[in-house]
């Protein structure tokens, strides 16, 4: 205990200077660890107490983790907050580290919740207000909870996360394989006991587990045991199923009644459900902010940003400084130019612009006059590859793409050289028209910045996952593909071009198609195939872009 104290002495200030958090407003916080906190069911979910020394009783954040309340990332969120002079609870969801009973991700995290918002309420040190912070699943303890709280929380803090979980999981009717496969060998694995080199070699081991198949087997191959949740990802990707509608917490927007602080990133798995949570909140009259910096999921330099907001927000409303709570609705960092730009609003007003794509390979504001096509192969056997992007677990953002762009399975189209800078800020689409061999297949759809010198960095991207029927084919077999890209606020600037990837894959961040018709859980079999995009006027194959004056 002694020594734990001394621990927590030195991280503070330290922590303090990492974050940028500014001067504390006490050095002394009490902790009480390992408090066993009962559940109805008799369950019982380990939780530590930080408060500050003087402040017997008031306010309450509430951290809800599976990833482990003793390590530095949530120990920050408790000396953080009670050096701010906020009294903190920080505890294990049921099943991880110290919290007895089964995990099974996502599904207990309403009734736990709610059930620990009673028992803290309950505690004499307790004043009645209740906030809660956190980023990723941290974020979605928040979600499962704030929209059913009665009375309702004072205050949420959501880093890089969504009322809804299932887009994330299937983007574009896909699966969102390497997040998949990387977190469930993460949480099968975090709790063994292993030096930090063998961590080292067993992410490279579920990289190289990745185009395992069937996919159902991924989790044997990348940690040698079975992963529920992996299987459950897979046996249920049908955009028809049902069985991950307990994920969606975003019907309840509109009575939330919460004040909520979000930050995201412009490469971050969650950016696309978070935008449109902010979006709903603000439509609803419910205090908001948003921050979007440009990092990708669990990158280093967003945390100091994420904790900042945080613990900014909470100190505001929690201990009534106003003052730092005094900016604009939605801050954010407009790639390509390095700056800030503040708004009132997302999304922001814009002018819609077309480029459409045209089969000699350029990309012009002008429509096609004539009919023409291109084609690729795709062979799931050999995956299109991507870098950069929105993984997780690994380093994503801008990658240089001209070796992939050269391969034959991939086409490209591109601008002149731009003769002003251009500012996209928003939600883009790309409507492609194609003729394919199989009614199974992909359309993946990446937008890039060419500088002077050759490089060609991804800035935006989508995914479609066809399948028979969906979308309808006409009575010439051509299929009207919309692909939504991700929203963005990049400049390309003047000099630069825009490029176009079309192919039928992003592997392994999107599940391959294997282009057979089987489940995505049990397919062994791939079947290469030909995909047509058409150009011209009666299928205009185009990007359309969200234009902001410069």
């Amino acid at each position: 205990m002694i020594e734990q104290k001394l621990m927590d002495r030195v991280f503070g200030p330290l922590l303090d200077r990492l974050l940028g958090l500014g001067e504390a407003r006490t050095e002394h916080v009490e902790v009480r660890r390992d408090l066993a906190m009962p559940l109805p069911d008799g369950t019982t979910l380990a939780t530590d107490h930080y408060r500050p020394a003087e402040v017997d009783r008031g306010p309450v954040v509430l951290v809800r983790t599976p990833y482990d309340k003793s390590n530095p990332m949530s120990r920050a969120y408790g000396l953080g907050l009670a050096r701010r002079g906020l009294q903190v609870v920080v505890q294990d969801v049921r099943g991880c580290f110290g919290s007895a009973g089964d995990f099974e991700p996502f599904r207990h995290e309403r009734d736990d919740g709610l059930a620990t918002l009673d028992w803290v309420r309950d505690q004499q040190w307790c004043d009645g207000r209740i906030a809660m912070a956190g980023a990723s699943y941290f974020g979605y303890t928040q979600w499962a909870v704030a929209p059913y709280a009665d009375p309702k929380l004072s205050a949420v803090a959501l880093g890089v996360t969504a009322s809804d979980f299932r887009p994330t999981f299937y983007p574009g009717r896909s699966v969102g394989w390497q997040l998949a496969l990387a977190w469930s060998s993460s949480i099968g694995t975090q709790e063994d006991r292993m030096p930090p080199w063998q961590r080292f070699a067993l992410r490279r081991k579920v990289s190289a587990a990745m185009p395992t198949l069937p996919a159902s087997r991924a989790d044997l191959a990348a940690i040698g045991k079975r992963v529920q949740f992996l299987h459950d990802v897979v046996e249920h990707a049908e955009p028809d199923d049902h069985h991950w509608d307990f994920l969606d917490h975003g019907q309840q927007l509109a009575e939330l009644g919460t004040p909520a602080s979000m930050v995201a990133g412009w490469y971050d798995i969650f950016l696309p459900q978070q935008l449109r949570d902010f979006t709903a909140l603000q439509e609803a009259g419910v205090p908001a902010r948003l921050t979007v910096g440009p990092w990708w999921h669990g990158q280093p330099s967003s945390l100091r940003a994420i904790y900042r907001d945080q613990i900014d927000w909470l100190t505001g409303h929690l201990l009534d400084d106003k003052l730092i709570l005094s900016r604009p609705p939605a801050r954010l960092f407009l790639q390509g130019a390095d700056r800030w730009l503040d708004f009132d609003r997302w999304p922001v007003e814009a002018e819609t612009r077309e480029l459409h794509l045209h089969a000699d390979g350029w990309l012009r504001s002008e429509s096609p006059t004539s009919e023409a096509n291109r084609a690729f192969r795709y062979d799931p056997g050999d995956p299109t590859p991507i870098i950069g992007g929105a993984p997780l677990n690994a380093a994503g953002g801008q990658a240089d793409n001209r070796a992939i762009e050269g391969r034959d399975d991939v086409l490209t189209y591109q601008t002149e050289p731009l003769e002003h800078d251009l500012d996209v800020i928003g939600e883009s689409t790309a409507t492609v028209f194609v003729r394919t061999d199989h009614a199974d297949t992909d359309v993946f759809v990446r937008v890039c910045d060419v500088g002077g010198n050759g490089r060609s960095l991804n800035v935006i991207e989508g995914i479609r996952r066809l399948r028979p029927g969906d979308p309808a084919e006409d009575d010439q077999g051509v299929r009207k593909v919309e692909v939504e890209l991700l929203p963005t606020a990049y400049r390309f600037l003047r000099g630069h071009r825009l490029r176009v990837q079309i192919s039928g894959g992003g592997f392994p961040n999107y599940i391959r198609n294997h282009q057979t018709g089987e489940p995505i859980a049990t397919a062994s079999h791939t079947q290469p195939g030909r995909t047509q995009i058409l150009h011209g006027p009666e299928h205009p194959t185009k990007i359309t872009l969200p234009v902001v004056q410069a």
